[in-house]
This record gives C-alpha cells, sequence and structure tokens, in this order.
C-alpha cells in the first residue's frame, strides 16, 4: 500500500516521462511508440520502478535494453522538470509491462476453449 505522497510522487514522473517520452522518440528510439504504464515509488522516494509498454515494436526487450542505454539522459532531463519540485531526484529502473499481451493470450485461450466447446455441440 503507497502512501499519498508516494502516489502523488509517482503520478507526477509518470505525467513528465510520458512527456520526454514522446520528445525523444524519434531521437533515442526510432519513432517506437511508448507509454507509462505505472510508476511505482519506494518509500524513501529514492526509486522509480517504471513499466513501460511498446507500440510498433518487433523486439520489446531489444527496446528495453536501449532504453536502458538512455537512462542517464532520460534521468538527466527528469530532473530538469521536476527538481522545483522535488528534493530528490529518483533512480529510475524501466520494466516491460506485457499486462495487455497477457490479456491478449488470455483472451485467445478463451476464444479456442469457446470454439472447441461449439464443435463438440
Amino acid at each position: 500500500m503507497d502512501s499519498k505522497r508516494q502516489e502523488k510522487f509517482a503520478r507526477l514522473i509518470q505525467k513528465d516521462l510520458g512527456e520526454i517520452f514522446q520528445m525523444v522518440s524519434h531521437r533515442y528510439f526510432n519513432g517506437a511508440f511508448i507509454t507509462i504504464r505505472e510508476v511505482k515509488v519506494t518509500p524513501d522516494l529514492g526509486l522509480a520502478r517504471v513499466y513501460l509498454s511498446f507500440f510498433q515494436v518487433d523486439d520489446k526487450e531489444d527496446m528495453l535494453e536501449k532504453v536502458d542505454m538512455h537512462a542517464k539522459e532520460i534521468r538527466h532531463e527528469l530532473a530538469q522538470r521536476i527538481r522545483h519540485q522535488v528534493r530528490k531526484i529518483p533512480a529510475l529502473e524501466f520494466f516491460v509491462d506485457d499486462t495487455l499481451d497477457y490479456a491478449q493470450h488470455m483472451e485467445d485461450v478463451f476464444k479456442k476453449l469457446r470454439e472447441e466447446e461449439g464443435s463438440k455441440d
């Protein structure tokens, strides 16, 4: 259970990182569409875990590596945006958010089960 402070800080980071990814997408990520699905912040606000969704990307793990390579520049840009609002700029950890892929997989499984059920009747 996150505190109100953590939630507010996470929303601030999510908003600003979304804008940053929009700006640098063509420069660093070959125009890939990257969205910030969720940000979780540790209680000391020193670490932000950022969950990313990738669209128009073939290899998500490769794209995550590119994001990690540019993490320093992204953190610097974030620092420029929020430096007057916070005391400490958090370290950023990036993860692939695969909930949409999992939901699609489950939908396919249910569809297949319904088709098998229909063919038995």
